[in-house]
């Protein structure tokens, strides 16, 4: 790892390819790049929820601990065949929203995104998070990604989803409630 990112500016992508970690290049415009960068994206999203000076221990805890695994996911995406994720990062998750969910009241009704800025930044970061899982099915579609991978994304969207709604309960939030149009048809 010594010196590992020293040439930070390198004009090897210039011509519209990049690097993966196999050494291999492929396009910049590769179902495989976008997934990357749908995975970054989440992770600096994450980052900024981070930075919210209402998070209690253990939800900078449990973010931080996921941001590490997105790093993982990457690295999976840039090495293809590499495996990286396992069971047990997502049986994390699972336990993760079993505990805050015994927490909050049952839902009967879909929610809005909002309430207070954390709650509605892990709604962002819920929202990239299904993005991110459908260019991961995408390129599963053609090239085989290991199933950790996609179960892990699918269930972190789940998770970022319980994170608001204990965010917005933590802040003295209430959950902002979809109200469907009133059938206005003839």
């Amino acid at each position: 790892m010594n010196d590992r990112l020293t040439s930070i500016i390198t004009k090897t992508g210039d011509d519209g390819t990049t690097g993966l970690g196999d050494g291999s290049r492929i396009s910049k415009n590769s179902i495989r790049i976008q997934a990357i960068g749908d995975v970054d994206e989440l992770n600096s999203q994450l980052g900024l929820l981070l930075t919210e000076p209402s998070l209690q221990q253990d939800m900078i805890q449990l973010l931080q601990q996921v941001q590490h695994r997105l790093f993982d996911l990457g690295a999976e995406l840039s090495v293809p065949g590499y495996t990286a994720l396992a069971e047990e990062h997502i049986t994390m998750l699972e336990q993760a929203v079993h505990t805050y969910q015994t927490t909050l009241p049952p839902l009967r009704e879909f929610i809005l995104p909002g309430g207070c800025v954390a709650a509605a930044q892990a709604h962002v970061c819920r929202s990239v998070c299904r993005r991110a899982e459908r260019s991961v099915v995408a390129i599963n579609a053609t090239e085989p990604v290991s199933d950790a991978a996609r179960h892990y994304l699918n269930r972190l969207s789940d998770c970022l989803f319980v994170v608001a709604r204990v965010l917005n309960q933590r802040a003295e939030q209430s959950d902002i409630f979809w109200q469907a149009a009133p059938n206005t048809t003839p």
